[in-house]
């Protein structure tokens, strides 16, 4: 007896339309004046010639078992983020920043309130929640404009007079991050930059260097240096100083920061395909147009720390004396500590010392480098924190961090941790409208910020949006105050571990000094069997002559680029 193939119910889908395609054009012979009827034909004959297709195409196996119907998947999946986003998530996930903290900075720039009613949401008996004890006397300041002052601070008696920084800027606690033009859209930068001059706060230029949208309307800026060197290269790539001192003379230019890392992909290059090398984007980057830009994962005006320290001297001596520094995500600790020894060998320090956190990151990079390589904010904070503290350098150096800082709050956990000042990228993204699609590498982000196309970059309104960039820097600021009052202090650079409260489990806090690394001053110029693990482990391993680690010879000798034992 023949074996019956049972009829498979996953091509019912298509079989209904090319019955539908039958039965109109059935109707259409019957009726040809009849428009409903053709209109029938026509898509009847799109939905089972797109059947046809699915079941000889090779690409998806999904559409070959499921002709028609299955594009529903495919339709879905895109719109999944969405879905998710607008109806699915609670307000506290974070993925990367939760509802809550989307509203809050839309509130802020806005200039709308964000009290908010009925207590907090957060489960304040989980484990990991803090919080910052309050005074029984709380303090009443003037105002919100908290500024410190980077660079010229004390030097040795016996230093070189280029090594000292002659024009100290005078810097809000709190300000934009590095986003480079390329990065995000020529709209975006002149509102951020208007932005920031209206408030009186910097804008990091990103390693894209300085456009001539960054110019228009004169806000402070911190110039990054990356290992692309654009905005003061040679053709071939290398660093030009005649080109660097022409910009960095610029008044509109506060300071100088050297890219060594960041935090989305730390140890990672990046190349800007040619075809969105635009005559703007070359303009600024001192690049041709239309051909691949690419940023090496290092530098090659240096190779070892204290040739490093010296291009740090060099920079600050060709910028006039502003205040020059670096940026960096925790690596490999001997390469930090490697450069802390080229301090003391040169006498070289940097003005300033901005620590990126893995967590950080504004653009795309590869899922294993945004997930799995680099320090988090908290451990590279604390480990430059004591190490400076340790060597007796802190006083001269000063800390910016940057890594996820949403609220007042979170600037004032990381002074707690040892930061001096804070800088937010995706908080200010926010703050002109972006809603986290996370499109950003496409080029097709639908707010204008993350993009060169000309049409969507004309929705974000510059005088609007410099208008809400200005607004949320105000308000966190404001906010920061009312923490400061609370705690009864005057300026929350006095803000410390001392003040934050850290819940460890259902019965049991406590403060984050007693849960954090707390090096005494000088304690590492000395022996090291009392100090943290880091330092016992990794100190002795680094030199100021090499990034690679120095171990133990077979002669007793200590020489540079062995493999380190785990």
């Amino acid at each position: 007896m023949p074996t019956i193939i049972p009829f498979p119910a996953r091509y019912s889908a298509f079989v209904l339309c090319v019955l539908g395609l039958v039965a109109c054009l059935a109707l259409v012979l019957a009726s040809p004046h009849l428009w409903l009827a053709w209109i029938g034909v026509a898509a009847f004959a799109v939905l089972t010639g797109t059947g046809v297709h699915d079941l000889r195409q090779a690409r998806h196996a999904i559409l070959r078992n499921y002709p028609v119907i299955g594009h529903l998947r495919f339709l879905l999946e895109f719109i999944r983020p969405e879905i998710r986003q607008y109806f699915i998530e609670s307000d506290a996930e974070a993925a990367p920043f939760s509802r809550a903290q989307r509203s809050l900075v839309y509130q802020r720039a806005k200039g709308e309130p964000d009290n908010r009613p009925f207590g907090t949401q957060l489960n304040v008996s989980a484990a990991g929640y803090e919080w910052i004890n309050h005074s029984m006397q709380p303090t009443k300041l003037a105002g919100h404009d908290f500024r410190i002052v980077i660079g010229g601070t004390p030097q040795p008696a016996d230093a070189n007079l280029a090594q000292v920084c002659t024009q100290p800027y005078s810097a809000s606690v709190f300000n934009i991050s590095a986003m480079s033009f390329g990065a995000l859209s020529a709209n975006a930068i002149l509102a951020l930059n208007q932005g920031a001059q209206m408030g009186g706060f910097a804008h990091d230029t990103g390693e894209g260097s300085i456009s001539q949208h960054h110019r228009v309307h004169g806000g402070d800026l911190i110039w990054e240096i990356g290992s692309g060197y654009f905005g003061c290269r040679n053709d071939d790539g290398t660093f030009n100083a005649e080109r660097f001192t022409a910009n960095a003379r610029d008044p509109q230019v506060k300071m100088i920061e050297i890219k060594l890392s960041q935090g989305a992909k730390p140890g990672h290059g990046g190349v800007l395909p040619a075809a969105k090398v635009t005559p703007e984007i070359a303009a600024a980057r001192g690049v041709p147009v239309g051909v691949d830009c690419v940023s090496p994962s290092s530098h090659s005006a240096f190779s070892t720390p204290t040739e490093m320290m010296h291009f740090v001297a060099k920079l600050r001596e060709l910028s006039g004396g502003k205040p020059t520094g670096f940026k960096f995500c925790l690596g490999h600790p001997w390469e930090w500590f490697g450069i802390v020894k080229a301090m003391q060998a040169t006498g070289i320090t940097p003005d300033f010392i901005v620590v990126d956190g893995a967590e950080g990151g504004t653009g795309a990079a590869p899922v294993e480098f945004s997930d799995h390589v680099g320090a988090p904010l908290q451990e590279g904070l604390l480990l430059v924190h004591n190490t400076l503290i340790g060597v007796n350098l802190r006083h001269r150096i000063k800390i910016g961090c940057a890594a996820k800082v949403i609220t007042a709050f979170d600037v004032a956990r990381m002074m707690a941790l040892g930061a001096d000042w804070c800088n937010a990228a995706r908080g200010f993204m926010m703050a002109l409208g972006c809603i986290q699609a996370q499109s950003c590498h496409t080029g097709h982000c639908p707010t204008g910020v993350t993009t060169q196309d000309p049409v969507r970059q004309q929705a974000l309104v510059v005088p609007a949006k410099a208008d809400r960039v200005r607004n949320f820097h105000r308000s966190t600021l404001h906010a920061l105050q009312e923490l400061v009052q609370a705690a009864g202090l005057d300026h929350p650079q006095q803000i410390t571990a001392h003040h934050i409260v850290r819940r460890i489990s259902d019965t049991e806090v406590r403060l984050l000094s007693n849960l954090v690394m707390q090096v005494q001053p000088g304690a590492l110029l000395g022996p090291l069997d009392n100090q943290h693990t880091v330092f016992r482990t990794y100190w002795p391993l680094a030199s100021a002559q090499s990034f690679q680690p120095v171990t133990q010879g077979p002669h007793g000798l200590l020489a540079p680029g062995f493999a380190m034992a785990a």
